[in-house]
């Protein structure tokens, strides 16, 4: 999330150890999301898949969600928290269905896309300054995405095509948490979040429901088990050290991904893929630096002052 992310890459780096490895407990999350989605294929419709494993979410989430209920919202909140499960709705169901279609690695891959989206859409929705530095940088993800993609070398399957509007669309809910991130508190956004595309993935899941089994049910609730065993995992991360210190670890992920993948489903290892991610986390990591930088020296002369 735009606004959460900026707030935490620029906190005080007083754990980068124990930051470093709740990232890595939060990519392995995220690799078990990926690897029990990817295991279940299209056996499910991807509405219903989603909205199967976002109603485990608002289970998990109950002693959360009723408090908030009860309270109420503040003022101005509910359009914001509508809209973003809206886009989020969408993005789920990209995602699921690129999920169960291409390689678990280059959905990792593309996925790194997502940091870079949320910039740009910070520069078109919100008037933020887009430096040349970062307006490099953000070429530099667009060729990291070009050597994962290969277009015109291979063929751009309807699951490449998916996952790409997903990440368009999970930086759009990124950009709406952006804003509620000044309403409400964390545990607010997260709650709503699943509520609200729970609600959202309903009738889209209705339309093209198909007969569930005990384990498929059993298995998407690992899906949301995980998932919130990842955010929770990002969220100490965050607080522990700065998006400078942490966002590098992410790309184990694409390792961890490709493994899974070759060793689980037997999908060959495409170095390409590797490299494209490493390029695109590469210019991540390095607008998180730079902005990480500026910070710094902008809010010296404040410190000193105080002193």
């Amino acid at each position: 999330m735009y606004g959460m992310t900026a707030v935490s890459a620029f906190a005080p780096a007083q754990r980068p150890i124990s930051g470093m490895l709740w990232m890595l407990l939060a990519g392995l999350c995220f690799v078990g999301v990926t690897g029990v989605v990817r295991y279940l294929g299209t056996t499910l419709p991807a509405a219903q898949s989603a909205f199967i494993r976002f109603a485990w979410g608002v289970v998990f989430l109950i002693p959360a969600l009723l408090p908030i209920l009860r309270q109420g919202l503040p003022k101005g909140s509910v359009p914001l928290f509508l809209g973003r499960g809206v886009v989020h709705t969408g993005a789920v169901i990209f995602w699921f269905y690129a999920m169960a279609r291409i390689p678990v690695a280059e959905v990792t891959a593309i996925g790194y896309l997502n940091p870079v989206l949320v910039t740009l859409g910070a520069v078109v929705f919100f008037g933020e300054r887009l430096a040349w530095r970062r307006v490099a940088a953000v070429g530099v993800a667009a060729v990291g995405a070009l050597i994962v993609l290969r277009p015109g070398l291979r063929a751009v399957t309807d699951g490449h095509l998916a996952q790409l509007c997903a990440a368009v669309l999970f930086a759009g809910s990124y950009l709406f948490a952006n804003q509620l991130s000044r309403m409400v508190g964390a545990g607010t956004v997260v709650a709503m979040l699943s509520l609200t595309v729970t609600l959202g993935l309903a009738p889209l899941a209705w339309a093209v429901w198909v007969p569930v089994s005990l384990t498929q049910a059993g298995w998407l609730a690992l899906v949301a088990g995980f998932a919130t065993a990842g955010h929770y995992a990002m969220t100490r991360a965050f607080r522990a050290a700065p998006l400078s210190v942490t966002q590098p670890v992410t790309f184990l992920q694409l390792i961890w991904a490709t493994a899974l993948g070759a060793l689980a489903f037997g999908e060959p290892v495409d170095p390409y893929v590797i490299v494209g991610g490493a390029v695109i986390i590469g210019a991540i990591s390095y607008i998180t630096w730079r902005e990480a930088r500026v910070l710094r020296a902008a809010v010296s002369p404040a410190v000193v002052a105080e002193t």
